[in-house]
């Protein structure tokens, strides 16, 4: 539900994998492990203005209902550090289960080097293996469509508040199984 920091000037990366090209090197991006919680509130922290992401992200792990192991990644930086991170959790479209695509963070030094794209691709990658079906996204229209997200509005989707209509988006992940339509439910973390 929060905008990522990153610019329709990402580099594009050519395969979906886990590595993907950097300056010479290559992000990796994997699933967050018990020993990346304190750098992936260190990298929200410094990724946004303030820490309400980082401590969305907090709440977000302390709820069984919104939390799906496996569903937040990381991209390591060249030295090891942690560059980036994104998060997947449970939401609800009128009842059906889809995914929150929220937040998307890269510490300002890794900005608009692909980053947060590495992150992005991979955790998307590892929701469909899982069978999820949908994910829904509340960021700049600039940046998503590169994932293949769309306006959710052309599906029947909405947010329970007002935003503009091409800020909320949804990626189909699974063209057979019937998309939902009605209202977008958050867990109580996102406060809406």
């Amino acid at each position: 539900m929060t905008d990522d920091d990153h610019s329709p000037n990402d580099s594009s990366p050519h395969d979906h994998g886990s590595r993907h090209p950097h300056s010479g090197g290559h992000w990796t991006a994997r699933p967050e492990t018990a020993a990346d919680t304190a750098a992936v509130h260190a990298v929200n922290a410094a990724a946004f203005p303030t820490e309400a992401e980082a401590d969305l992200v907090d709440a977000l792990r302390e709820d069984p209902s919104a939390w799906l192991p496996g569903l937040s990644y990381v991209v390591e930086a060249p030295d090891g550090s942690l560059a980036a991170c994104a998060l997947l959790t449970r939401c609800r479209v009128k009842g059906a289960p889809a995914l929150a695509l929220a937040p998307v963070a890269t510490l300002p030094e890794y900005q608009r080097r692909g980053a947060g794209q590495a992150a992005v691709r991979a955790l998307l990658d590892a929701a469909r293996r899982r069978g999820e079906t949908l994910v829904l996204v509340l960021g700049h229209p600039e940046y998503y469509p590169r994932f293949g997200f769309v306006p959710a509005s052309r599906y029947g989707i909405r947010p329970g508040f007002e935003v503009p209509d091409e800020a909320m988006m949804a990626l189909v992940l699974d063209d057979s199984a019937p998309v939902p339509q009605g209202t977008i439910e958050y867990p109580a973390a996102f406060g809406v």
